[in-house]
């Protein structure tokens, strides 16, 4: 099993004290016979963070409750779900209404060319993100989201051959449709759907923006406090966890406690996702880490599957040596990415 001397190590090298402040660090086998949290920089091993786009995980085992419940199908076209008004106009390319052919299934693997609202560039160059990280708190529910990207230019037809952009416009609508599916708000929805199902104290979606419990995530060397955004994108990015009881739900999902575990077959369909926020491979609401043949190869990784956060955060399982990964680096940029996923990858070749 692996050394704990190799997991401090690892930990220890991710924080720089320049570039990431912080990490925590979990890793278990499927019964728990090995089970390892390691905490680094200013954050304790059961701090509260937020997981960020790690909540798109929790939204696929949503969808696939939904769908074992025959209330959805991934074919179903999203005007089937949505009012006119969210529809018409919603995918315009080349003078081409593209709209009434978006369905669910190119919502959950980012294959419906709609435009990502928060990195798309507007006019004057700057982006929704940008505004963000300089620290200008504002919601971004739904509506405004479509508002938007109505008026951007898609990047592809919904499930153009080959094309897949990473678009968070994609999970807003999704949550929309699934919000008028289950008449539920989203908060509620995680908390019947997958909370109320596990034993997760310290897991809950983010609403109440005077709640300062959560460890407030780094944009360089800056701390950010964006309650106001995080409040409103709850299906995109706003669960609040630990690295313990996301380790919890990551096990549950891959294990087939909210749907058969021989449909995670079904999800690896997969799409190269480059810049931003990262190189990755997105399938049907998964994602999976690239392993190239050159860092192991006498003994090749064959996959490692789960979920990044812009903020650091991870949920990961390689089957290969039935180890799990959850954490965060909290901090928004391509190093903690880096250190995260290189940490994994060490980690699983030192077992096999």
């Amino acid at each position: 099993m692996v050394k704990e001397k190799l997991l401090n190590d690892l930990l220890s090298k991710m924080i720089d004290n320049k570039s990431i402040f912080s990490a925590v660090l979990c890793v278990e086998n499927s019964d728990r016979s090995f089970s390892w949290t390691g905490a680094a920089g200013t954050m304790q091993k059961d701090s509260r963070y937020f997981i960020a786009s790690v909540t798109k995980l929790y939204v696929t085992a949503v969808v696939m409750q939904l769908i074992e419940a025959k209330k959805i199908k991934l074919g179903d076209k999203i005007s089937t779900y949505l009012p006119d008004h969210i529809c018409d106009g919603l995918h315009v390319l080349k003078g081409v209404d593209y709209s009434d052919e978006i369905t669910i299934a190119h919502l959950i693997s980012n294959t419906s060319g709609l435009p990502d609202y928060f990195f798309h560039k507007l006019p004057g160059g700057r982006t929704v993100s940008d505004e963000l990280m300089e620290g200008n708190d504002e919601a971004w529910p739904v509506d405004r989201t479509i508002g938007l990207i109505k008026n951007l230019k898609p990047n592809f037809k919904p499930g153009a051959k080959r094309k897949a952009a990473y678009s968070d416009s994609n999970y807003q609508i999704l949550g929309r449709i699934i919000e008028n599916v289950t008449g539920k708000s989203f908060d509620q929805v995680f908390q019947d759907y997958i909370f109320s199902k596990l034993d997760l104290p310290n897991t809950y979606a983010y609403k109440d923006i005077n709640d300062s419990s959560p460890v407030p995530f780094y944009y360089k060397s800056q701390k950010l406090w964006l309650p106001h955004y995080i409040a409103s994108v709850t299906v995109e990015g706003g669960i609040v966890s630990t690295a313990g009881e996301v380790m919890i739900f990551l096990k549950e999902f891959f294990n087939g406690r909210f749907f058969p575990r021989e449909r995670i077959q079904e999800l690896k369909q997969w799409n190269l996702i480059l810049p931003p926020p990262g190189l990755f491979y997105f399938g049907i609401g998964l994602e999976k880490i690239p392993t190239p043949r050159i860092f192991s190869p006498f003994k090749p990784i064959k996959e490692i599957l789960g979920f990044w956060g812009q903020t650091g955060s991870f949920a990961f399982y390689n089957s290969d040596t039935n180890l799990y990964f959850s954490g965060t680096t909290n901090q928004i940029n391509g190093k903690g990415h880096m250190a995260a996923g290189s940490a994994i990858m060490k980690i699983v070749k030192s077992v096999l």
